[in-house]
C-alpha cells in the first residue's frame, strides 16, 4: 500500500486532514515490529493504552498515527488521523483497499491445516506470480485487514487464512476480503466448547462462501460428509472437491514417505506423480487444493510439479529436526483430535526410522468431550508400532490410563507439566534409529522437549 493521508481520509470519510501528503506504506499495532512508512493504530483496552506509545512509534519511523477523538492530550505537530474507534477504522481502509485492489483473493478456512495450506498454496504459486500470504496468525478481525493493508499494490494474489472461534466470524472476514476462491480444508473438533457439535463446526466454516466473489469456486475436504451435505444444499455454488475417496474432483493415493518428503499419484482433474517436500498424509490432502486452484489460475500440471518440489511450510507444522543422531518431527503449533489421529498414524506408517516415539501434549479447547477425545486416541496407537510413548499435561493423563494395560512401564511416561522428565527419557532411550512425533495444542509448547533433548 502506498496511500497519503488525504487519500486515507477520503477512505474514513474524514474532512480537513492535515498532512495530507504524507505517504503511508502499511499499517502496525505493535511498535516493536512498526516499519518505516507506517499508518501506527493505537488500541486502549483495560491494561494498555496504545496512544501512550504514539510518540515512540513517530520514533521508530511510523508516517502517521489514528487518534481516537475522545483521548486528551494529541501530541502536537505529527501527522495525526482523528478517529472514533481504531477497529473500525482499520476495518473501512481494509474494505477501501480491498476494493480497489486487482489481486486475486484466496480464503482458507477449515479446523486443521489452514497454515500448511496456505503455505503450500503460496508456495506453489510464488514462481509464476507476486503472492501475498497471511503473516504468522493474523487471520482474525484485526490481523485479516491488517494482511490486506500490508498488500503491495503489485501483488497478483493474495492468499488470506480465516481463523474463527465462533459463528459469524468467518462470515464477517469472508465479506471483508471478498475471495474469488475459497477453500475448506476439512472439519474437526476444534472450538467444540463454542459450537457444541461438529455440524456446528461445519456450518462456521461454511460460512466462507458468503462473501465469495460472483463466479468464485469452493475447494472442499470431499471426504467431510457434514461439506457434503451443505454443498449439496448450495447447488448454485461452483465447487471442486479434493480427498483420498471415489468421487471426488481430485484424489490422491499410492503416497509414500522419505526423510525429504512425500510422493502421491493424483487422478481426476490432474493426472500425475508429484513430490511435495512436506511429510504427512494430511499434507498431501492440503495439497491437493493448492494444485485444484493453480490449475483454475492457469499453471500447467508441470509448473504445478516443479513448484511442489520448493514447498515450505511455517515452522512446527510436521516439521522434521535433526538433533545429534536423533530425528524430530515438529508438530507442536496445534493439535486437534483429527490432526493428533493424522500425524499418529503417519509415524507409525513411515519407513523414515524402526523406532518410533509420540511424544504428546494436550488438546485443548475441545469443550465437554475433551475426556473422550484423549482416551480415544488409544483407539489410533499401535504398541506394535511404537516404542515409547510419553503424554504431557494434565488432560493426557486420562490417555495414560488407557494405555497402562496395553503399553509396559518402561515405554509409558506420563507428567503432567515436568518437561524434564521426559527429556530425560529422551536423552537416555533415543538412539540412532529414533523417530519422534512432537505434538500438543500450543499452549502446551511442547517444542522445549525438543530444544531440552538437543541440550548438553
Amino acid at each position: 500500500m502506498k496511500k497519503n493521508l488525504k487519500q486515507l481520509a477520503k477512505w474514513l470519510k474524514i474532512e480537513h486532514q492535515l498532512f495530507q501528503d504524507t505517504v503511508v506504506t502499511g499499517v502496525s499495532i505493535d511498535t516493536r515490529t512498526i516499519q518505516l512508512g507506517d499508518l501506527f493504530i493505537p488500541f486502549r483496552g483495560e491494561a494498555v493504552n496504545g496512544h501512550r506509545y504514539v510518540e515512540q512509534a513517530f520514533e521508530k519511523g511510523a508516517a502517521a498515527s489514528l487518534w481516537m477523538k475522545d483521548e486528551p492530550n494529541p501530541p502536537a505537530n505529527y501527522p495525526l488521523i482523528f478517529i472514533d474507534d481504531p477497529e473500525v477504522a482499520l476495518q473501512e481502509m481494509a474494505v477501501a483497499y480491498r476494493n480497489e485492489h486487482q489481486a486475486t483473493f484466496i480464503g482458507i478456512t477449515g479446523s486443521n491445516g489452514k497454515t500448511s495450506s496456505k503455505d503450500i498454496l503460496a508456495s506453489a504459486l510464488t514462481p509464476y506470480f507476486k503472492v501475498q500470504k497471511t503473516i504468522g496468525n493474523f487471520n482474525n478481525q484485526l490481523g485479516l485487514p491488517i494482511t490486506i493493508l500490508q498488500l503491495d499494490e503489485d501483488t497478483e494474489i493474495s492468499v488470506l487464512e480465516m481463523g474463527m472461534s465462533g459463528f459469524g466470524e468467518i462470515e464477517y472476514l469472508t465479506k471483508l476480503a471478498r475471495p474469488h476462491y475459497a477453500i475448506i480444508t476439512n472439519i474437526g473438533e476444534a472450538h467444540m466448547q463454542d459450537l457444541g457439535s461438529r455440524e456446528g463446526i461445519a456450518q462456521a466454516k461454511f460460512e466462507i462462501v458468503q462473501g465469495l466473489e460472483p463466479g468464485g469456486i469452493l475447494f472442499f475436504d470431499g471426504d467431510e460428509p457434514l461439506l457434503q451435505q451443505l454443498v449439496a444444499k448450495n447447488d448454485s455454488l461452483q465447487t471442486k472437491s479434493f480427498g483420498f475417496t471415489k468421487g471426488q474432483d481430485l484424489i490422491a493415493s499410492a503416497i509414500m514417505t522419505s526423510e525429504s518428503g512425500s510422493h502421491f499419484h493424483s487422478e481426476g482433474l490432474i493426472d500425475g506423480n508429484f513430490f511435495i517436500s512436506v511429510l504427512g498424509e494430511h499434507q498431501v490432502k492440503n495439497t491437493l487444493s493448492a494444485m485444484l486452484v493453480s490449475k483454475s489460475l492457469g499453471l500447467s500440471e508441470e509448473q504445478i510439479r516443479e513448484a511442489l518440489k520448493q514447498v515450505t511450510l511455517t515452522d512446527m507444522r510436521m516439521q522434521l529436526i535433526t538433533v545429534g543422531d536423533k530425528f524430530f518431527i515438529n508438530d507442536a503449533y496445534n493439535a486437534a483430535p483429527t490432526s493428533m489421529h493424522a500425524a499418529i498414524h503417519f509415524i507409525q506408517q513411515t519407513a523414515i526410522r524402526d523406532e518410533k516415539w509420540l511424544v504428546l501434549g494436550d488438546m485443548l479447547e475441545l469443550g465437554q468431550d475433551e475426556q473422550r477425545f484423549h482416551e480415544e486416541l488409544v483407539e489410533v496407537i499401535d504398541p506394535e508400532k511404537t516404542t515409547y510413548v510419553c503424554l504431557f499435561g494434565p488432560r493426557m493423563k486420562w490417555l495414560y490410563e488407557k494405555l497402562k494395560p496395553v503399553i509396559d512401564e518402561q515405554h509409558l511416561l506420563y507428567t503432567e507439566a515436568d518437561y524434564a522428565v521426559i527429556i530425560e527419557k529422551i536423552k537416555q532411550h533415543a538412539t540412532e534409529q529414533s523417530l519422534l512425533l512432537v505434538k500438543g495444542s500450543r499452549g502446551m509448547r511442547l517444542e522445549n522437549i525438543i530444544t531440552g533433548a538437543g541440550a548438553v
